[in-house]
């Protein structure tokens, strides 16, 4: 997991590199610090010249400066700018150092969204099946975020707490190595205590993280049916199954976090306890030097008193960061694991490394094809398909809801591959084409309309990035758009929301169906393309695709037998197999589902008029 993660470090490293010595220089002068103050303190006790400045007034101490000679003063003022030269370096190189690393970490969740984004791009529609859209906007954005701060933590916090524990203990052993062993017993008793506490609270945060992907689908799940939401009146009922879901990520984190609570007191109780034994202790190896215990352990002074009472809260502090650390890591080993999932997959469609990288015709043939969603061969959604179509034809497809008519046509630009069987374009199996070629000699408008945010000008392009004003308005009047579009205030600079929320049914499948045209494909594909546009509508854009596309393999996916009546050739599907082939007389004359299709919709047509 680490090795494929750090991958996306890239550009990075030097920051991520600068961070931990920024650190280590500021641990350095930190905890120096509490050593001259201590220097200093013993200083004016007299330790270091043989002079006592210390007077006993009653039961207060206090310095009588005043007796401080001219050379002494020098010494004072010299320790105090080293004083403040570190505390002031320290605060510098700190500084650097969350720099650098807020720098490191934000670049490189910046790279690893990217990785994973583009990594989304290349997957089949196999894999995102498999992995859920939910669970995809999951990874990227609350998985990602938690990797993010562990590597925050790792590159910082992570180097400066052991360096920080080490550098302590190291002094504290150099003014007294009993007081410091007192340190390291308390230090190990907090690690084997706060060690029983996070675990508990892991294995629950480790249920959260699938809770998130259930959470994500109740958003994307109300959003994009919205109108369907408020035309029912349903509103109640979605807020419900989302406060459910919200209220289960809810339920688990206050547990969690009740557990982590605990902390804070056992952290106190510790430190206090620790300043209070020290005191305790230091009081008889200051006061009573002459001591058999003194003379055991070794005596103290005041400034050494105040080091070790400073040194005992960096480590302890150091303690509790290194346990924070280790929740923090435990948890994103999670997240970790669920990006690397995503990274690590191979799309189930691969262009061949020496793929063809042309598509001759629009001839396409199906031989024995079946086709299962999960790769079972006992529970095909298509079954015996053998089909020859040639290129220039006009077929349609028609069958119930449920028929696998959309499976069908799926299987030409290899956007699934076959289970069993071959399917051939241009007389050449699918699977031998390099994808971008296959798939942009195949131009498809599918039975969900999508448009994305711009104008109708950028949308149209997405079929060829180059192409003209006048390429645009060609296809568009073909695709009967281009009375609309002029309409419009900004007419074909007219932005479009995204999904084209501002646009009608009709006129959102008269765009789709213009972006598919201009991308003069070999073969195109109308996934009941023009179900939302009037029968008139229809036969003017039926009517303009054979005129114009006379070469092009025109496919028609229609629920309304007007649409493919002019067809060369009518598909018949019941189940996911083919039951019948013909033209419109010879279906009319040998095909039940075609026949009663047909009467019905004409019946309905009679009695509406």
């Amino acid at each position: 997991m680490i090795k494929t993660l750090s991958k996306s470090i890239r550009e990075y490293k030097i920051p991520s590199i600068l961070s931990p010595l920024f650190v280590a220089v500021e641990v350095f002068l930190e905890v120096l610090i509490p050593m001259i103050c201590s220097d200093l303190i013993n200083f004016l006790q007299g330790d270091l010249f043989g002079v006592h400045y210390f007077t006993i007034i009653g039961n207060k101490t206090g310095v009588a400066l005043n007796n401080l000679g001219g050379e002494s003063i020098g010494y004072v003022f010299a320790y105090s700018g080293m004083l403040v030269a570190m505390a002031s370096l320290s605060l510098l190189f700190g500084i650097l150092a969350g720099r650098a690393c807020s720098k490191a970490s934000a670049g490189f969740a910046k790279n690893l969204r990217r990785d994973l984004f583009y990594k989304i791009q290349t997957f089949s529609f196999e894999n995102i099946d498999n992995f859920s859209t939910a669970s995809l906007v999951t990874r990227l954005t609350t998985d990602v975020t938690n990797v993010q701060n562990a590597y925050m933590m790792v590159i910082r916090t992570a180097v400066r707490s052991p360096l920080m524990f080490v550098s302590a203990l190291i002094l504290a052993f150099m003014k007294s190595w009993f007081i410091a062993l007192i340190f390291l017993g308390l230090a190990i008793l907090l690690v084997l205590i706060m060690a029983l506490v996070p675990s508990k609270a892991i294995k629950i945060f480790r249920k959260v993280f699938k809770k998130y992907d259930n959470l994500n689908l109740r958003v994307q799940e109300d959003v994009r049916g919205v109108r369907v939401v408020k035309a029912f009146v349903r509103e109640d009922y979605e807020t419900k199954k989302f406060d459910n879901a919200s209220e289960d990520i809810k339920r688990d984190f206050t547990k969690a976090e009740t557990i982590l609570a605990f902390t804070s007191p056992i952290v106190n109780f510790i430190m206090y306890s620790m300043i209070i034994t020290i005191c305790a202790f230091a009081t008889v190896m200051i006061v009573d030097t002459n001591s058999d215990f003194v003379s055991a352990v070794g005596s103290l002074n005041v400034g050494d008193l105040t080091a070790l009472i400073q040194y005992s809260m960096m480590i302890l502090m150091s303690m509790l960061m290194l346990i924070m650390i280790f929740v923090m890591i435990t948890m994103s080993i999670e997240s970790g694991n669920r990006i690397v999932q995503v990274l690590n997959a191979q799309s189930t469609l691969t262009s061949p490394a020496d793929g063809i990288k042309e598509v001759v015709s629009g001839d396409i043939t199906f031989e024995d094809v079946n086709f299962s969603y999960s790769g079972d061969v006992n529970k095909c959604a298509l079954s015996g398909v053998n089909l020859q179509i040639k290129s220039g034809e006009t077929i349609g497809v028609l069958g119930g809801t449920g028929s696998s008519k959309t499976t069908l046509v799926q299987l030409i630009p290899r956007l699934y591959d076959v289970t069993t069987g071959v399917v051939k374009v241009g007389g050449v199996d699918v699977k031998d084409y390099d994808l971008d070629t296959l798939r942009s000699s195949v131009a498809m408008v599918l039975q969900k309309n999508v448009l994305f945010s711009g104008s109708v000008k950028e949308n149209i392009r997405w079929g060829k990035k180059n192409a003209t004003d006048e390429e645009i308005i060609e296809v568009c009047k073909q695709a009967q758009a281009d009375e609309f579009i002029s309409a419009m205030p900004d007419g074909y600079d007219t932005y479009i929301e995204q999904g084209g929320t501002n646009l009608s049914g009709g006129q959102r499948q008269r765009l789709c169906i213009a972006r598919a045209l201009i991308s003069n494909p070999k073969i195109i594909i109308f996934d009941d393309s023009t179900s939302a546009v009037d029968t008139k509508t229809d036969a003017l854009i039926r009517k303009a695709m054979a005129d114009s596309l006379p070469d092009v393999t025109k496919i028609i996916i229609a629920q309304r037998t007007a649409s493919v009546e002019d067809a060369d050739k009518i598909i018949v599907l019941d189940n996911g197999k083919i039951v019948d082939v013909g033209n419109h007389e010879e279906l009319m004359e040998k095909s039940d589902i075609y026949r009663e299709a047909y009467q019905i919709q004409n019946r309905k047509e009679v009695e509406n008029a």
